[in-house]
């Protein structure tokens, strides 16, 4: 809607009604998730029965809390320690790959940026299937050839990290090169010029230029590996990530400790959301 433009009554209350609309429907079922969480009843579902903590904090056969439900809480512990190393991974080769794809000159720069793009357009079930077979190929291939059994190829760990990872630094990438194209390069030539080398210059100018971006990117890749199912659900092993341990528990039936679980991710993703926000602002 143009400002300075005169419009209708009945154009700006359908604007109104048109905004509310959109914003009820993102945040109703969060808000309905959230309400029954604290429900006294043994379904993650209404009617309602009167307020209750149990769901956090019971500890007995009946009603078992989240703080009390070992198998979720290590759930969580596997997908924090899967988003804490993926981070890590896409924020450094993703930083890297922008720096790459800022230089004028370089052999096959437009084929290889589109192959960098190719993850994003590739569903993460056909990408997961994809690396979960690559894996094993090559884990047959070592076993078949070098008697060697190596543990990286098979579904665990490491290869939901190697997974998401594949994806998650084309996300990184974007960011960061975003913000590179706004970067002033003759602050680099001022310091190369005042005696920096080149190392420092990078350090000092170009990163402390690009940190509220790498910043932020971290806590995108972040939040995108915590909650990632697709691509995960191929590549899982023994140690489910949370999103694999909630679908197996709605599947067989649950109860409301998935819309527990739901509050503490919500209010998680909140705070950290806002302290990039925070963090952005003070950049600026």
């Amino acid at each position: 809607m143009i400002r300075n433009i005169p419009q209708t009554k009945t154009y700006s209350r359908g604007f109104r009604l048109y905004v509310i609309l959109y914003f009820v429907f993102l945040f109703a079922p969060l808000v309905v998730t959230c309400i029954l969480a604290f429900n006294d009843s043994m379904f993650p579902s209404l009617p309602w029965k009167g307020f209750t903590l149990e769901w956090f904090t019971g500890n007995t056969m009946e009603m078992t809390g989240i703080f009390n439900d070992q198998i979720n809480l290590d759930s969580i512990w596997v997908s924090f320690k899967v988003a804490f190393f993926v981070s890590l991974l896409s924020t450094f080769v993703g930083t890297m790959g922008a720096f790459l794809f800022e230089q004028e000159n370089f052999p096959f720069k437009q084929l290889l940026f589109f192959l960098m793009l190719a993850p994003l357009v590739i569903p993460g079930v056909i990408l997961g299937i994809s690396i979960l077979l690559f894996s094993n190929t090559l884990g047959l291939f070592f076993e078949t050839h070098f008697g060697l059994d190596v543990g990286l190829f098979r579904p665990g760990f490491w290869l939901v990290v190697l997974g998401q990872f594949s994806f998650i630094t084309t996300i990184v990438t974007l960011i960061v090169s975003a913000r590179l194209k706004k970067f002033d390069h003759t602050l680099e030539e001022a310091a190369l010029s005042l005696g920096a080398t080149r190392f420092e210059t990078i350090v000092h100018i170009t990163l402390k230029f690009l940190r509220p971006a790498i910043l932020g990117a971290m806590a995108v890749a972040f939040l995108m590996s915590f909650e990632n199912f697709n691509t995960t659900l191929f590549l899982v092993g023994s140690q489910a990530t949370l999103p694999i341990n909630l679908y197996l528990q709605v599947r067989d039936g649950s109860t409301p400790v998935i819309n527990a679980i739901s509050v503490l991710m919500i209010g998680g993703t909140s705070l950290l959301a806002l302290v990039n926000l925070y963090f952005s602002k003070q950049e600026r």
